[in-house]
């Protein structure tokens, strides 16, 4: 909870008067599903892959099934899907849950109801799903549900500015906004709540379109909110934000380079599983309509396609401690997918899985490149004063691009991560030839050239390429192991002079949950062997 005096919380009560209705409900672009509502009706409430029993009784007094389903069930996005049935009994059901809430926590301001976040999205599914929250609601209710809209804008406009720094920030910036203009407001009040939001669009959207958090799937969460705020703007006749159009405008391409063939955003630094048509719904409103750029410059990652074929690396780090909360150690990572395939991917981050494993997602060896005796390239804090910050071991990451004289595309990075602690510098180069049939790669662990670091006389050291779950898996020998889609799309991996191995594995980033996969491994032991090659080549 952010620290703020408990005066200023209490003040809170008499800041300002209940508002006096509802002007307008913000359309929801996220994915809906009717089978939710027909559950809740039922008495049953599934959120976060768990299910929960109600038996009748409100899911607020109950013992909930998980973290991830109090942070869900708190933030009232469930709403979407009763809004979608339109059923009575389902609305009804949902008024009822929502009068329980105020009930409960309207007015104590402390737990998982009240983390800045979850406030943010409960203002913002409200105030969206109102009609069928008020569908036959009675005065009172009504009144009640006003006051409580009120009491979140007060507490929000109050804390925005103590907020992590971050997506957090920024969407209790979008959510100020939404209710700006859905609420009866003064034009002075609403032009002020969208000059906040462009400030904090134009520091963290930067100007190759990133979000500052380096997650490509944040930026496809900012848009599902941008865009209806802006066409809220437009149809209630109010002028938009000078900041919002080009900051969306600035999205659409990044969302675009991290679009894979399959359709699916690649898996760094906390990106999880995307469903298809909540990306088809945002870039439909793309109206940038240009190929993907080979570079984002911003937050540091590199692009390479030809043919069917995309390849997409990792090649920066954390803009600063507090932004590196939800970073990963995946340095000089990268996935490749081919037709309508992933083949080669990053573990993706577990949103509902216990902290073991979400902790683990953001290892070095959750990421398709080369971990050194076991170790990431960068450290994970476990202090709970400063959060699960990354503490750096990466911090300096060289980058050189160029196309050879038969017009492949080279990229050659290196970073520093294990210089401090083993000596060592990783080198890797990814070549894309022309046709996007065949990519050679290398990785180098290299000494350092300076005298004063001492190398580790022997190490265990391991070039991972984890392998999307629906990617069937041959050894063809000891040097090679054929890769095939379902479609029948194939490559085949190879490592001339080295055993290449196929492990189990888990991936992280699945609607269903985690699910078991394999990797192909290479081992070598620096510094008998510092360079490994390998290619992957598509078959006929």
């Amino acid at each position: 909870m952010i620290g703020i005096a408990p005066s200023r919380l209490r003040f809170l009560r008499f800041a300002e008067r209940v508002p006096s209705g509802l002007v307008a409900a913000p359309t929801d672009l996220r994915a809906v599903d009717p089978y939710v509502a027909q559950e809740l009706v039922k008495g049953r409430i599934a959120l976060a892959g768990r299910v929960l029993e109600t038996g009748g009784a409100s899911p607020f007094s109950l013992d909930l099934p998980s973290a991830a389903f109090e942070e869900r069930l708190h933030a009232f996005g469930w709403l979407r899907h009763v809004r979608a049935s339109k059923s009575d009994e389902a609305c009804a059901r949902s008024r009822l849950l929502v009068s329980d809430w105020i009930a409960l926590h309207g007015r104590r301001i402390k737990g998982v109801a009240w983390t800045p976040e979850i406030v943010a999205q409960r203002l913002i599914s409200w105030l969206s799903h109102s009609p069928v929250i008020l569908q036959n609601a009675d005065a009172g209710f009504y009144r009640r549900f006003l006051k409580s809209l009120g009491y979140h804008v007060r507490y929000l406009s109050l804390i925005a500015k103590y907020a992590p720094d971050g997506e957090i920030r920024l969407k209790i910036r979008i959510a100020l906004a939404v209710a700006s203009i859905s609420l009866p407001n003064r034009a002075v009040n609403i032009a002020r709540h969208g000059m906040k939001l462009d400030r904090e669009l134009e520091r963290q959207v930067l100007p190759d379109g990133g979000h500052v958090s380096r997650n490509p799937r944040v930026m496809l969460d900012l848009l599902l909110d941008l865009l209806p705020l802006r066409q809220s703007y437009i149809n209630l006749g109010h002028d938009v934000p000078p900041g919002l159009v080009p900051a969306i405008d600035r999205m659409f391409p990044a969302i675009r380079f991290f679009r894979h063939q399959d359709g699916d955003l690649a898996l760094f630094n906390g990106a999880t599983v995307t469903l298809a048509n909540e990306l088809a719904s945002v870039l439909r409103y793309d109206e940038t309509s240009g190929r993907p750029s080979r570079a984002m410059p911003d937050i540091a990652y590199q692009r390479l396609s030809a043919g069917s074929t995309v390849v997409i690396v990792d090649t920066g780090l954390p803009q600063t401690l507090e932004l590196s909360k939800g970073a990963h150690c995946g340095c000089l990572s990268f996935e490749l997918s081919s037709v309508r395939n992933r083949f080669i991917v990053n573990s993706g981050f577990p949103p509902h899985a216990a902290t073991d494993f979400r902790r683990a997602s953001r290892s070095t060896a959750a990421h398709s490149t080369v971990t050194l005796d076991d170790t990431s390239s960068s450290r994970l804090s476990r202090s709970r004063l400063i959060g699960p910050i990354v503490i750096p071991g990466v911090t300096d990451v060289n980058i050189e691009r160029h196309m050879d004289d038969k017009g492949a595309d080279v990229l050659v990075t290196s970073h520093d991560g294990y210089l401090k602690q083993f000596g060592y510098i990783h080198e890797r180069e990814l070549e894309l030839n022309v046709t996007g049939t065949k990519i050679k790669g290398r990785d180098s662990i290299q000494p350092s050239q300076d005298g004063k670091k001492r190398t580790i006389e022997r190490l265990d050291a391991v070039s991972r390429f984890h392998i999307h779950p629906s990617i069937e898996l041959v050894q063809l020998n000891d040097e090679s192991v054929l890769m095939t889609a379902v479609d029948g799309t194939g490559w085949v991996f190879s490592a001339p002079g080295q055993i290449v191995t196929i492990a189990e594995d888990v991936f992280m980033a699945d609607a269903s949950g985690i699910r078991p996969s394999q990797q192909i491994e290479i081992s070598f032991n620096p510094p008998d062997t510092v360079d490994v090659r390998w290619i992957i080549e598509k078959t006929p």
